[in-house]
């Protein structure tokens, strides 16, 4: 998965190519630090949303595009929750893990979402308190967490709760 976000950083620096302009040009436009945006497109981690809107708008890619970027920012971004999931092994994987599932919303609207109080939420995510199974499916479903990513949770849940490390596949 972490090769869609190389692919996603390489894509961005092509839009930045093509617009012609460096990054402290670009960091002029899109308001956010040249080194900021060089790091968007290292291609180590995905960049959130916010960065990527103002780095496209910033290169003079339409509003119209930016829903295409996305969509596609979404789908690596839900990838990146999976793959966390499946590797997570202690309190604190599971909450990065979570966190990345639950996106850009803030504790306040996870709270609302969910029904699931934002103190609880925030020690999920930070890993200082384990959540219970229900409690997690409800919340992680809330999310239209897929399938897959329930079982991932539910997985990841189990081998925290016991101090089991995840089993590599065979080869």
């Amino acid at each position: 998965m972490f090769d869609h976000v190389k692919e996603f950083a390489d894509a961005l620096d092509r839009v930045r190519r093509h617009a012609g302009l460096s990054y402290r040009e670009l960091a002029a436009r899109a308001h956010y630090s040249h080194p900021h945006l060089i790091r968007a497109t290292s291609g180590k981690h995905l960049p959130t949303w916010d960065v990527t809107a103002a780095f496209l708008t910033g290169c003079g890619v339409p509003p119209e595009l930016q829903k295409v970027w996305r969509r596609r920012w979404d789908n690596i971004n839900r990838g990146n929750a999976l793959e966390l999931l499946q590797r997570a092994d202690s309190r604190e994987d599971l909450g990065k893990a979570l966190a990345t599932l639950a996106g850009r919303r803030s504790l306040r609207d996870l709270e609302q979402l969910t029904g699931v109080p934002r103190t609880s939420i925030q020690a999920w995510f930070s890993g200082t308190r384990r959540a219970h199974r229900d409690r997690l499916d409800t919340f992680v479903r809330t999310l239209n967490a897929t399938p897959e990513e329930r079982r991932a949770v539910a997985e990841a849940l189990d081998r925290v709760s016991s101090g089991r490390s995840r089993v590599a596949p065979a080869a």
